[in-house]
């Protein structure tokens, strides 16, 4: 399977050539391995609202149009330890019901396993975040969690 639910840090990645990327409620995370000894000057990154674009030594590693929208003043990119760019773009959508089924509009999709390991997650962080104190840690998701799970918003209290 190329991708795993990690419970103690809860990431669901989806695998790609040259790396991985995840996502949680409000962030998309991309993580790129780039040869080690590489250098910020090495890397040019442009962030976008609809569009992303990395190169690395003139070499172009990922370019497109992303699958949603994002804030692109918010979206930062790091180098880490001279071998892995860490990309994190701010989501314009933030509800569970926003799982993005790829990076790119057309490429880097999860497959179909994967994408429901990471809306059970993003269901999972969106009932937490719903019912601060309760402890989620065993919790396991079953049933109607597509497009973020029930809306109880609408139930009397």
């Amino acid at each position: 399977m190329s991708g795993s639910f990690e419970e103690r840090s809860g990431v669901v990645s989806c695998a790609t050539p040259w790396g991985c990327w995840y996502q949680t409620l409000e962030e998309v995370f991309i993580e790129v391995q780039v040869p080690p000894g590489t250098r910020a000057k090495d890397i040019q990154c442009s962030l976008q609202s609809r569009h992303l674009a990395l190169a690395v030594r003139g070499q172009e590693v990922l370019k497109g149009r992303l699958f949603d929208c994002t804030i692109a003043d918010e979206g930062t990119w790091t180098l880490e330890d001279r071998k892995l760019i860490r990309i994190v773009l701010m989501k314009t959508n933030r509800d569970a019901g926003n799982c993005w089924t790829s990076l790119l509009e057309n490429d880097y999709a999860a497959d179909p396993w994967v994408q429901d390991q990471m809306q059970r997650k993003l269901t999972l962080e969106r009932f937490q975040r719903e019912n601060p104190g309760f402890d989620f840690s065993g919790a396991e998701i079953s049933g109607n969690y597509s497009k973020g799970g029930p809306d109880f918003s609408k139930l009397e209290k």
